[in-house]
């Protein structure tokens, strides 16, 4: 894949962490985990924090088991509207602060638990490296174009690429 400006590659980041914020979930599994299955899971984001993704989960799901300590991770998400996909590597670990428990603690998440002190209850942070990001923004003018005899990939040079979130 070919270079981007740094503009573009700052506004692609940006589109991502506002799209994972908004629709909050994405498919996540471990690089070689256990079958090799990515789950849906809900991402808390911190604020405006762009440094990690956070999963509310149970002790008893294979993803956390499988976690320990630390493990590679693989991201994938589509925004709700499928104007961006993403394919993210990264690290997943157990967060063991309560003070980060308390301070991503929500409505919908306590539905799930029995409180903040739940002992089934595990915090997970992703934390993102490489990904490629797939801008879609413009996929119904790209049919008109190629029935007007229009090259509509010229428009997507700059709708993907490679970045270090």
């Amino acid at each position: 894949m070919e270079e981007i400006p740094m503009s573009n590659e700052a506004e692609l980041k940006a589109k991502f962490w506002k799209a994972l914020k908004s629709d909050r979930t994405g498919l996540i599994g471990l690089r070689g985990g256990e079958g090799g299955r990515a789950q849906p899971m809900t991402f808390v984001l911190d604020g405006d924090e762009t440094e990690a993704a956070w999963i509310f989960s149970a002790v008893d799901v294979d993803l956390v088991k499988e976690t320990g300590a630390g493990a590679p991770a693989l991201l994938h998400f589509a925004s709700k509207g499928h104007d961006l996909f993403a394919a993210v590597d990264g690290r997943l670990t157990i967060e063991t602060d309560p003070e980060m428990v308390e301070r991503l603690w929500n409505p919908f998440i306590a539905a799930w638990y029995e409180g903040k002190d739940d002992p089934k209850l595990r915090l997970l942070r992703f934390e993102p490296g490489q990904a490629q990001i797939w801008l879609n923004e413009n996929s119904l003018f790209a049919g008109v174009k190629m029935l007007l005899g229009v090259d509509p990939k010229k428009d997507y040079d700059d709708k993907t690429a490679e970045v270090r979130l």
